[in-house]
């Protein structure tokens, strides 16, 4: 299984630590040279910057719903503007772009990852995809199975409304269960591991909702 998280707005500020190493970074024979354009484009001091796990610097809703330092990490990849995708213990400083950001003389960012990401993500088996549209643009699996994560608020009356504000605690939730499980090889054992976690769980066609009381 392969598990696709978001990157973070909210980071850590690392004071100290090791400076970027490009070839330490998840896919380095696909994925270096785009990431030294965007650098180039962004910020070259990014270079000299300390660095720190990937799992220690994003600390949004999702990663705190998530605690990924106390997690397996195996199939786990981080999707970002400025990296393409991180492993969770990959060396990176802190940054701020993203994936809708136009940089001079660079085309849109997902268009941007869309050849290295292709040429670089496995594409089999089950894909767990944490993301949102934006980051989803610049990869998506052809031949694995894709299970999006949504979530949604439910009304006494039955009704249900998406919920925009805290989709990121969902997911993050979501990840952790199943990480903590041990995985899944298709939708159904996702489902499975949901429910048995006492979440409320609907599965469709690529999608899996996590459906929550609003009363």
């Amino acid at each position: 299984m392969l598990v696709l998280l978001p990157p973070s707005k909210t980071m850590a500020a690392p004071a100290r630590g090791r400076r970027l190493g490009l070839s330490t970074l998840a896919y380095p024979a696909r994925l270096t040279e785009p990431r030294r354009r965007l650098i180039d484009a962004l910020d070259p001091a990014l270079t000299r910057t300390p660095a720190v796990p990937a799992a220690e610097l994003y600390t949004g809703v999702l990663y705190g719903a998530l605690g990924l330092a106390d997690l397996p990490w195996d199939g786990v990849l981080i999707a970002s503007a400025l990296w393409g995708v991180l492993r969770p213990g990959d060396r990176v400083p802190a940054y701020r772009l993203d994936m809708g950001a136009k940089l001079p003389g660079l085309p849109g960012l997902a268009a941007h990852w869309r050849a290295p990401l292709a040429a670089a993500l496995p594409d089999r088996g089950l894909v767990l995809d944490l993301r949102s549209g934006s980051y989803a643009a610049a990869w998506s699996p052809r031949r694995a199975e894709r299970l999006v994560v949504r979530g949604f608020s439910e009304a006494p009356d039955g009704t249900r409304r998406v919920i925009t504000h805290m989709v990121k605690r969902v997911r993050g939730e979501v990840a952790r269960i199943v990480l903590a499980a041990g995985g899944a090889e298709r939708a159904g054992e996702v489902a499975e591991i949901l429910t048995a976690a006492g979440l409320r769980v609907e599965l469709f066609p690529g999608f899996c909702d996590v459906i929550e009381s609003s009363a």
